[in-house]
This record gives C-alpha cells, structure tokens and sequence, in this order.
C-alpha cells in the first residue's frame, strides 16, 4: 500500500455565502460538463491547497469566497485533515478530522508556513513529506552534485497536471525552466528507487562565469515563460502572421486611396457648405442693415416733411405781412410811425420768406436724393431676399449630400481602415512577440551549450538503474495498450530526452491530443510503478483534460472519437483499488457507466438541471 494521500473534498467559504463544496472518494473521479463553469479552477485549487503559489485566480464566481478549504486522508493510517487558507495564499492552517460544510473553529488549528524550509519543519510541505515517509529527503540540484532539501511541489507537480502542462512540447519531468530540470528529475528518480541524494558530494564551487551563465539562464526561463503564455493565445504560426501581415499591408494601401478619395469629396463639400454659409451669413446682415437705414430714411424724411410744412408756414406768413401793407411788426411789436424800414433787422419779412424759400429747395433736393437712395436700398433688398432661397436650398443639398451619404462613407471607410490598421498592429505584435521568444530560447540555447561544454562533471547521480528504467518504461507500455493507445508497439525510456519513445517516435512529436494522453499515462504508470514497488508517492494523480484528442484532434489520424480508447481508458481506472485515487477533468462527458457513478459531477452551465457548476450561478 502506498504510503500516500487523497483528497475527500475541496471547498470554498465566504460571508453569507452557501459553501461550494466538491466531493472526492477512492478510485476514479471524474468532473465534466460545460465551459466556463468552473472545471479546470477545480485543479488550480487543488494545487494551491498543496503548496501552489497564490493568489488563485480571480474569476468572477468566486466573488465573495475568500477561504479555500482542502480535506484529505492519509490511506495508509486512515488520519484525516483539513487545510485552510486565504484566497489570496500566504500560510496554511492545519486540522485534524475533515471539513467541509462548515469552517473549523480557528483557534484549534496549527499554523503551518506556505513556504518549504529545511531549517524548519513549522510549514505545509515538511508536514506533507514526514507523512509521506520521505522529510529531510534530499535531491540533486545541478551538474554539480549540490543538493537541496526535497519540497512536495517536488512532487506535485508530477501527480497534479492542468491543462497547460498536459499538452506541452517537453518531457514531463521538465517545467519549462532549465535550472530546475536537474532536481525534477532527482525527484522523479527518488520515486522510482526510493532513494535519495543525500549521499552525494559536491564535485566543486561554482566558478562566478557559471553562477552569471545560471542567472541568466534563469531569467531567460523567466522571460520565455511568458512569452509562451502570450504566444499560446496568438492564432496562427509565424510564417503564417507573416503572410497575413503582407495581405494587411496590400488591403491598406487600397483602402488607404478609398480613404483619400474619399476625404477628398469630404473637404470639397464642406468647403462649399462654408462657403454658402458665408454667403448666407452676409446676406443675412446686408438685409438687417439696409432695414436699419431703411427705417432710419423714413424717419428722416418724415423729418424732411415736417421741415418743408414749417418754412412753407413761413412763406406763406410773410407774403401776407407784405400785403397787408403798414401795421405793426410782428418780431418786436413797434408801430408802423416808430419803425425804420430802411434799417435791417430780424423783421425783414422780404428776408425771412427768401430765406424760407431758399431752404425750401435745399430740403426738396435732399428729398429727392433720399426718395433716390431708399427706391435703390429697396432694389437690393428685394434683389437679396429672392436670391437667399437659392443659396438656402444649395446649402441644404450640399449639407444633405454630406450628411447622408459622405460623412457616413468616410465613417465606415475611417472604421474599415482603422480596423484593419489594428489587425495589423496586432500581427505585427505577435511577429515580434515570436522573433522575441525564438531569440530567448536561441540565446538559452547557446548559454546552455556553453555551460554542458565548461562543465567537467561526471554523471554521478544522473543515471537511473537500467532495471529501474525498464521495468518504469513497462508499466508505461502496459498503461497505453490498457488504454487502447494507437500504434503504440515498443515503448522505452529515452535518459538524453529524459522522455518517453513510443514506437520508435519520440513523445512530444505526436500532436497535441495524444500528448495530452501520454502525458496523462505517464503520470498514471509512475503511481503504478510505486505501488507495484511499494514505493513512495503523493497518493493520487489530477488530470485536466486528457482526453483533448476527442475535441480537439490535430489531424483525422489523431481523431479518437471513433476509437475504443475512450472507453478503455476510463475503465481502466476505474479498476483502481482503495489505496489509488484518480481525478479526471474533462469537457467531454465519460461513458455512460461511469456517468452514473457517485464519483461523477456533472457541471451542467444550466440552473433548469443538475449541479451549474463549481459555484453556484
């Protein structure tokens, strides 16, 4: 019996939130259903309940629940324990018994540190290991036979596979960081043999040219890491954004004239709209402004009128003073004995009535310039008002044209240009994103060669037991001929490759849907070849999606969906003993046998039937 774990139950808890629990039992377990309900979040938990890095990931379901709780049983003496932690990581408390409808009370619990520590066995992965017979364990770290303390994400990563790693181009016992290959392949030998490192001696000091020449191979890891994550998500290979990014550039030169032609027509129009506008604009102030002077003109004429009745007044008055022959003056009332005729004063009558008479005339030319210039002022006035309709109506034909049919042209050709501008843009990001990661793994390339070509160190602790390294690459072959695996024929253990070879081809140059099963079988057999040796292990094996091939196939010769492996592989497990324990994500439901097992979910994405998914919708 392996000396191992399984997981009963993982649950999530939050303030006036009902628990999201999942149940787990002995032998196979299996969690399908719908996208975006929760499945693969289901295999990050586990792993972050284990030791993974925090925080998980903030999907929106989860909204509300900041406790993670994880219970799991120790087979071998039947101890069970819950874990709890913050959604956000950090440390762990530990309980005894298991829990997961409701919180255990804080203050029983033991705080256990999220971090591994050979100096202090206070923390969750020194924990795991004693109960896994295997603490103060130590692995091969590099070239030269240094050794670090053995973490369990050592080893967990060896019995929990998300949906990333179980298609990746590399053998299973590499993550993707290069310093880091030498100790997952220490670990992987130390469950093979059930023995450790702790005997070797280190050959020699790191020279600074091999701690530099590590560093930086190490933050090349870092860097092409993430640029993989970026990449994974870009559609198309590089030769083919290349191709796209050439098309891209042809459509935007033809949409670039279109454009132009367009914005042509546009600036013309608006130009000639400006322009009727400013005509407008001085009609419009031309006709205020002769109505001004036009009502000024009337009023002055008015005046003209009021002026000519006055000195005609006059006239008419001195005429009859001078008829009337010798009577008093009527300017300062003296008889006619006291007045001096031949003297001049202001009662000259003769004068006065010249003088009326004289202004008189003046007033009737004035009179007739201004009857002249308001019979002209209202030509122009009649002239503009008859003219402003026509450019009323070319303004509105012109502003029509622009409205209805330019200016929603120009939009859709301004949309069309941009659209295909941004394409562009992101073509020629994802180019650069490919140059970039080609130009990391070309420089990790040559850091790598370099430290293999410096390094003088022998093999000592590198190589398996050719025993050990059969009889694992057996178990392996009998997995996938259980599982019906096509063409697997003669299987064995490539040590250069640190990989699987499957009828004389190599495992990571199938596509990606039977690497997702070798890769499952590999984790699968490695629990079986412990148990067959009563070896240690973790206890229970997560897989995400290993049977991708059924939805995703990358060729119609790695279409399965009419194969019997399906059906095969879920039997196979499900033939698993008490003291196994296998969970299994998947999109595609499983047979119908195990469809109604009690260890199946069923995440529906519908509240009208069945469970919505790991959260309530």
């Amino acid at each position: 019996m392996i000396n191992g774990f399984q997981i009963r139950a993982l649950s999530f808890h939050g303030a006036n939130k009902d628990p999201a629990v999942v149940s787990f039992g002995p032998g196979l377990n299996v969690i399908h259903g719908a996208s975006n309900t929760g499945k693969s979040f289901v295999v990050e938990a586990i792993d972050f309940m284990l030791g993974g890095k925090g925080p998980l990931t903030d999907i929106p379901e989860r909204v509300g629940y900041d406790r993670v709780v994880l219970a799991i049983e120790n087979v071998s003496t039947g101890m069970e324990y819950t874990l709890l932690r913050s959604h956000e990581g950090g440390a762990f408390k530990l309980f005894e018994g298991i829990y997961d409808q409701e919180l255990p009370v804080d203050d029983e619990g033991v705080t256990l540190a999220d971090t591994h520590s050979e100096k202090n066995a206070d923390n969750l992965s020194a924990w795991l290991l004693e109960k896994l017979d295997m603490a103060h364990s130590r692995i091969r770290k590099n070239k030269n036979n240094e050794t670090i303390s053995l973490s369990f994400r050592n080893l967990a990563r060896l019995a929990i596979v998300n949906e990333e790693e179980i298609i990746q181009k590399r053998s299973p016992l590499a993550d993707g960081n290069y310093t880091a290959d030498t100790a997952n392949f220490s670990a992987f030998k130390y469950l093979l043999t059930g023995t450790d490192d702790s005997a070797l001696v280190s050959l020699r000091k790191t020279t600074p040219e091999e701690t530099s020449r590590e560093a930086q191979i190490d933050l090349l890891d870092d860097l092409i890491k993430n640029y993989q994550r970026q990449v994974k998500d870009i559609a198309g290979k590089p030769a083919d954004l290349e191709e796209q990014d050439e098309k891209l550039g042809s459509a935007l030169e033809v949409k670039a004239r279109q454009l132009s032609l367009v914005e042509g027509t546009f600036k013309d129009l608006s130009a000639r709209r400006r322009n009727y506008y400013k005509r407008i604009e001085e009609v419009d102030n031309r006709l205020t402004e002769i109505s001004a002077l036009l009502q000024r003109f009337e009023l002055l004429d008015e005046h003209y009128d009021s002026d000519l009745q006055r000195l005609k007044g006059m006239e008419e008055a001195g005429s009859l003073f001078v008829v009337l022959g010798k009577t008093n003056c009527p300017i300062c009332g003296a008889s006619p004995d006291k007045q001096h005729a031949d003297e001049s004063c202001d009662g000259d009558i003769e004068r006065v009535v010249a003088a009326a008479s004289a202004e008189i005339k003046k007033i009737q030319h004035r009179k007739t310039d201004l009857v002249s210039t308001i019979s002209t002022l209202d030509r122009e006035q009649s002239n503009l008002q008859k003219r402003l309709p026509g450019v009323r109506a070319s303004l509105q034909e012109v502003s029509n044209e622009i409205n209805e049919i330019v200016a929603p042209d120009l939009k859709r050709q301004r949309a069309s240009y941009t659209e295909l501008s941004d394409k562009r843009v992101s073509v020629k990001e994802a180019i650069s994103l490919y140059d970039s990661l080609e130009d990391f793994e070309a420089r990790k390339a040559k850091l790598v060669a370099e430290d293999s070509a410096v390094s003088s160190s022998s093999n000592i602790g590198t190589e398996l037991p050719k025993s050990v390294v059969d009889d694992f690459a057996k178990t392996f072959e009998e997995t996938l001929n259980k599982w019906q695996f096509p063409s697997a024929g003669s299987v064995y253990f490539d040590m250069k490759s640190k990989d699987m070879v499957i009828g004389g081809k190599d495992r990571i140059a199938y596509g990606k849907g039977l690497r997702a099963i070798t890769q499952a079988a590999f984790s699968v057999s490695l629990l079986r070849y412990c148990k067959k040796h009563e070896g240690r292990h973790p206890g229970f094996v997560t897989l995400d999606s290993p049977l991708l091939s059924y939805k995703e196939p990358d060729t119609v010769d790695e279409d399965l969906t009419d194969s019997g492996l399906k059906e095969a592989f879920y039997k196979d497990l499900n033939a698993a003993r008490d003291d196994r324990q296998f969970i299994i994500i998947e999109n595609v439901p499983p047979t119908a046998e195990i469809a109604r097992s009690d260890q199946t979910i069923e995440f529906t994405g519908s509240n009208e039937s069945g469970r919505f998914g790991l959260f309530p919708k």
